[in-house]
């Protein structure tokens, strides 16, 4: 049968799945390709450790490849992913002390065009900003992490924390006002 149009993302998600379930090795693979930077920034970020993180998601790909059929689709393959390298990453923050996480590592700061005092504001406004997420409860992180960083939306990330989406509304708007606050504490100017 003949498909007529663009295939979806969810199409597309639950055929790279079920080629996983099918033990086809270009599936995993591609699933690598396409979420495995987003997976990795995520568990760097819950462990604070970038070695850490790297051992998280190869654990949590091969457990996808384990158990494809997990994936009930309910929601989004990333956020099916994000919630097994959730459940590997605090399981590897409880065996072991975090650091704190280095949310830019990843990140170039400034264009080529940037001036070394546009640069230097650049990473004192990150630092500030990373001092500040440190002052949030790891859920409260948590959630402002897979809304803004990975943007899955409320019902997904309920599926990842596993709670309601009430608590993830409750959890959000409360991350947001303490995180302004301790931005404005700062004296970051921050946006309505």
């Amino acid at each position: 049968m003949a498909v007529n149009g663009p295939v979806s993302v969810a199409d597309r998600d639950r055929a790279l799945v079920d080629r996983l379930a099918a033990r086809d090795e270009r599936a995993l693979r591609e699933i690598y390709a396409t979420y495995g930077r987003r997976l990795l920034a995520y568990a760097a970020r819950v462990t604070g450790n970038a070695e850490r993180a790297e051992e998280v998601v190869q654990d949590s790909i091969l457990a996808a490849w384990a158990k494809p059929r997990s994936y009930r689709g309910d929601g989004s393959v990333l956020s099916w992913l994000l919630g097994i390298v959730r459940r590997r990453a605090l399981s590897a923050v409880r065996r072991r002390q975090p650091a704190i996480a280095d949310l830019d590592v990843a990140r170039e700061i400034g264009s080529p065009e940037a001036t070394p005092q546009a640069e230097c504001e650049a990473r004192e406004r990150a630092l500030v900003l990373r001092q500040a997420l440190a002052r949030l409860s790891p859920d409260h992180r948590e959630v402002l992490d897979l809304v803004f960083y990975q943007g899955l939306d409320l019902a997904e990330v309920a599926a990842v924390c596993r709670c309601p989406v009430g608590t993830v509304k409750s959890r959000l708007h409360y991350a947001k006002t303490r995180l302004r606050s301790v931005l404005v504490e700062q004296g970051m100017e921050t946006s309505e």
